[in-house]
């Protein structure tokens, strides 16, 4: 008798315990889950718009007949068209005939394209002008900062808080209906089902896309990396000098070239303040990051090289950046990763959305 009591005195104890984590899981999706259903559908529509948009705009993304970059004529070309405050950061041609990208800092912020050979201006953006960047400002802050980069490391770790919740609220008592989807049922059932067994299925590598987001969005997440490691983080050196000309930016591309011949160059960073040197970042044939994460700092008013930082020397919260950034755009594999990045943006979506329609069918 004692034995029956106590077996139905922990039945209704495990009961307490799954409402606690229903209850749990609940609000947390209705509330910080919805900032996830933002995140996933922003950041798989940009493995979409991205493409499509270089197809539809090819007046502003392809340069026909260029096959060199005059780098004086571009920043004199820039200095026409920006604010001298502005910091400009150039993005040379990576295939034949491709656009010079100057991304601008300044009072005005955004894009503008040139010729790399003629210093054309073949269009400009502002940041937010177009569907990418729509689409990136909305995934990468919500339109808010450094608030919106809070409030989305927030909602990362929501995630985990409804991954956990979620998987103790699947965890069979029979693992012959584990993965069961009754599509012949109600639609209710049929919809619970599909919530619960995706969620198990996938619910991990959903998670890698989620980290790997908040790892890049919030800065401090490297920064504990390199600390826990016992290593120091990578300072840029100081100058005292003026504003660099387009031929010192020439220059130091030769260098930067003559340094790391098997290397491309990623970005170019022009600076506006007299005490930063210039940064040329360029990509290493070991580097997994497409933009490349070696870089060159060169005195802006000589050009000389003042401090080379490889990549795979950098402190560990910074080099962790070259795997983090193309697991998570979905460059790292190729096409294959790619697709799989997409297919995990659509289940955090369809996570958000059938969480709502059951919530919503059982109020």
């Amino acid at each position: 008798m004692l034995g029956k009591h106590q077996q139905v005195s922990n039945s209704a104890a495990r009961a307490r315990v799954r409402r606690v984590w229903l209850k749990v899981h609940r609000w947390i999706g209705l509330s910080l889950g919805l900032v996830l259903i933002v995140a996933a559908v922003s950041g798989s529509a940009m493995l979409i718009a991205d493409p499509l948009d270089k197809a539809l705009n090819p007046h502003i993304f392809t340069a026909p007949n260029s096959n060199t970059v005059d780098y004086p004529a571009v920043l004199a070309a820039l200095k026409n068209e920006v604010d001298a405050s502005s910091n400009i950061t150039l993005r040379p041609p990576r295939q034949p005939e491709e656009s010079l990208h100057a991304l601008i800092r300044g009072p005005w912020r955004g894009t503008i394209y040139l010729n790399p050979t003629t210093a054309e201006i073949l269009g400009r953006r502002a940041e937010t002008e177009g569907t990418m960047g729509f689409l990136f400002a909305l995934h990468s802050h919500l339109f808010a900062g450094e608030i919106g980069k809070i409030i989305l490391t927030l909602s990362a770790f929501a995630y985990l808080c409804l991954l956990a919740s979620g998987f103790y609220l699947w965890w069979p008592k029979r693992w012959s209906q584990a993965f069961n989807i009754r599509l012949t049922a109600s639609s209710l059932r049929a919809l619970f089902d599909w919530h619960r067994v995706t969620g198990a299925i996938l619910g991990i590598g959903v998670l890698v896309s989620v980290a790997s987001g908040a790892y890049m969005t919030w800065q401090p997440f490297a920064q504990a990396v390199t600390y826990l490691s016992g290593g120091t983080a990578t300072v840029a050196p100081k100058v005292q000098a003026s504003a660099p000309s387009g031929n010192i930016i020439a220059l130091a591309v030769d260098r930067a070239r003559s340094t790391y011949a098997n290397a491309s160059i990623g970005y170019i960073q022009v600076p506006a303040k007299p005490d930063q040197p210039i940064r040329i970042r360029m990509r290493m044939a070991d580097d997994p990051h497409p933009n490349g994460l070696t870089s060159l700092w060169l005195d802006p008013s000589n050009a000389q090289i003042l401090q080379i930082n490889h990549w795979a020397s950098l402190d560990l919260g910074t080099r962790a950046y070259s795997y983090i950034y193309p697991l998570h755009t979905g460059e790292l594999w190729g096409i294959s990763w790619m697709v799989i990045t997409f297919i995990f943006g659509v289940t955090l979506f369809g996570y958000g959305l059938t969480g709502i329609l059951l919530w919503w069918r059982k109020r």
